[in-house]
């Protein structure tokens, strides 16, 4: 199919096709990114935004819905009345029932839509995933097209085989964008650029100079409405499978031989096969489960996970995970990873930190005991940073060391507005740019890794973990660092 583009690559001609047009991911992130894009003259002048969903509402309900739901929420980064007017000109409403295949007909009568590229975002439960492309294809509108999948995608290895079978029945790899919006981040982006784009990190990236590397993603909320969704899925689903595993590729992933989407890809493949397999005894002594009793978060006192609406009162599924990877290849063999991820946690904070080893010898005397003196850190959230902690001499007489850094500070570089991780992601899928996006065999490999911690989980029986809500998690995930001689570190932001 041909592409129509404009001198800054992206589509002139596209229809972005938002399947769940009234949800909560559509109303919190997609729309706002879309908006976000128009605004900065980014999104090309010629795409149509094609909202569907089965609430009955005309054209003008669902642009009054948008005003309601998703205008205050962009708000903060400022409302130019002229560009929210001119975005809401681009939309489209189809009212459409999903999980009926036969449905999907109605699009073709959409304006623009057969003369222009079509991009499928499937901001639905992955139940509807494969329904909603045979949906497609019967309606003769997959040729050429993009599709989108958010995650999960899947529960275990087996599931996510059937989805991506089905799927890739209809579209061809390379146009089946799977979503993971970690990888949208500008500090993950910055990660490609300190390693590969500066000589004074790359040598040191390697089990000669590096210690052990820590990847937290902690929330401070709780499931939330989502009790029923999550209950079926847990951290280990939600989060260690996709977000924290691929973030753990890209830190220890080889320079690839250009940037292109399988140059990137295929390096990251590599580690995720390269992870050391867990045996039962791993799991044991290696993966600890937690979940969150009630406790106090934010100043105010909060219920325990079983207490959550939609969440059974004798649930086993965990709300947090910690555990220890080993990747058996040459720069990385004997490095500890230890992830973490959990709700109701102490802060809200995602961010990866590289523990350098400490020099052989100290000539200057005692030297500080704390873990990761020298160390880098780069963050994701909630402010995307990138900070080098060193030892620097106290003022005064003696040589006494305290810890200093060096702040990364690229805001202050870079006088421009930030993309966020959506609105970068988005604007690749228009533009045909799949580098950020995960491939079958990446998705497979993770799982695969992670199926021996399901099944022992499924076999033992054993409950999680009890934490309290506002707690950094169970005092067993300070252990599992504690027995590796160092512990995680926590610092303000």
């Amino acid at each position: 199919m041909a592409t129509f583009s404009t001198s800054s690559g992206q589509p002139n001609a596209f229809s972005f096709v938002l399947i769940g047009g009234t949800g909560d991911l559509a109303m919190r992130k997609i729309l706002p990114a879309l908006y976000a894009a128009h605004r900065d003259g980014t999104l090309g002048e010629g795409g149509r935004i094609v909202p569907v969903a089965q609430t009955e509402l005309a054209q003008d309900g669902y642009l009054q819905w948008i005003n309601e739901h998703v205008k205050p929420l962009v708000a903060t980064d400022g409302v130019d009345e002229d560009s929210w007017v001119s975005f809401l000109e681009r939309i489209t409403y189809v009212v459409l029932d999903a999980s009926r295949a036969d449905a999907f007909s109605v699009l073709r009568d959409v304006p623009g839509m057969l003369r222009s590229q079509r991009i499928f975002y499937l901001a639905t439960g992955p139940s509807l995933f494969v329904s909603i492309c045979a949906g497609l294809a019967a309606a003769g509108l997959t040729e050429g097209a993009r599709v989108v999948l958010e995650k999960p995608l899947g529960h275990d290895l087996a599931s996510s085989q059937a989805i991506n079978d089905a799927v890739g029945a209809i579209f061809t790899e390379d146009q089946i964008y799977r979503i993971d919006h970690y990888l949208g981040k500008e500090a993950v982006q910055n990660m490609f650029a300190l390693r590969f784009g500066n000589v004074l990190f790359e040598p040191l990236w390697r089990r000669e100079w590096v210690e052990s590397i820590q990847i937290t993603v902690a929330e401070e909320l709780g499931v939330e409405r989502r009790g029923d969704f999550y209950d079926k899925t847990g951290a280990l689903c939600d989060m260690v499978q996709n977000h924290l595993l691929q973030l753990l590729s890209i830190v220890a992933m080889e320079p690839p031989h250009s940037m292109d989407a399988d140059a990137v890809r295929d390096e990251k493949l590599r580690v995720l096969r390269a992870l050391k397999p867990l045996r039962e005894e791993d799991i044991r002594q290696n993966v600890v489960r937690g979940q969150y009793r009630a406790g106090v978060s934010g100043g105010a006192p909060v219920p325990g996970y079983v207490e959550e609406p939609g969440v059974s009162r004798d649930s086993a599924t965990e709300t947090f995970v910690a555990l220890k990877a080993e990747i058996e290849n040459w720069r990385w063999s004997g490095v500890p990873f230890f992830l973490r991820t959990g709700k109701r946690l102490a802060g809200r904070v995602a961010e990866i930190v590289v523990n350098f080893r400490p020099v052989p010898h100290s000539a200057l005397g005692a030297m500080p005991l704390r873990a990761g003196s020298n160390r880098l850190t780069i963050r994701l959230q909630p402010n995307e940073s990138v900070r080098l902690n060193v030892l620097g001499k106290v003022p005064g007489i003696g040589m006494n060391l305290r810890g200093v850094y060096l702040d990364l500070a690229f805001d202050r570089f870079f006088q421009r507005n930030r993309m966020e991780a959506y609105q970068r992601l988005l604007l690749d899928v228009i533009a045909g740019r799949l580098a950020l996006f995960v491939r079958r065999d990446e998705q497979e490999a993770a799982w695969k890794w992670v199926a021996p911690i399901l099944e022992d989980w499924d076999r033992s029986l054993t409950a999680p973990k009890p934490y309290s809500a506002g707690s950094w998690g169970p005092a067993a995930a300070s252990a599992l660092l504690a027995r590796e001689g160092t512990c995680w570190v926590e610092e303000e932001s």
